[in-house]
């Protein structure tokens, strides 16, 4: 039984990162969190075979695009593919916006974008982690329903629970 399947529902983020190029790739994560208030700082986790873990490398910058149930096939298709054959921005439809302070562009569908640098990269088993600092942060609105990944192509919905 895979770790995903023992730890879920987890949030999905639409990572994009660029090449040093300035190529962009869209990778959709699941295995994330955040690690600090103040300052901000997330963490994700990604296999070194990905395009994304490859960009990171090079250009060590990324923005973090919460996910919605609205965006569930865009995050479906982006998942398919590979950034190295594709131009996943294109393919899905979504709206780039520009980054203030990093190379990589923001998801305008996106609730929340954050723009992160990345300040440790570290081996974990077969993923590497990756904890970036938030320089600048977008919140296009407050409220929506985030898009939740169980396993493979498996998503579920969140729905908060009155106490």
């Amino acid at each position: 039984m895979r770790i995903s399947q023992q730890i879920f529902p987890r949030p999905v983020l639409l990572v994009v990162s660029v090449d040093g190029r300035g190529r962009e790739n869209i990778m959709p994560a699941s295995f994330v969190m955040p690690v600090s208030f103040s300052p901000k700082y997330v963490a994700i986790a990604i296999a070194p075979e990905r395009q994304t873990f490859s960009n990171l490398k090079e250009v060590g910058e990324f923005t973090a695009n919460v996910a919605t149930l609205e965006m569930l096939d865009q995050v479906k298709v982006c998942g398919s593919y590979s950034g190295r054959d594709v131009d996943k921005f294109s393919m899905v439809m979504l709206t780039k916006v520009p980054s203030k302070k990093i190379r990589p562009p923001g998801i305008a569908e996106s609730p929340i974008t954050l723009e992160c640098v990345i300040v440790h990269m570290e081996l974990f088993g077969d993923h590497y982690l990756l904890v970036g600092k938030v320089v600048e942060e977008h919140v296009r609105r407050r409220e929506f329903n985030p898009l939740l990944h169980y396993t493979g192509d498996y998503y579920m919905e969140a729905r908060v629970l009155k106490s």
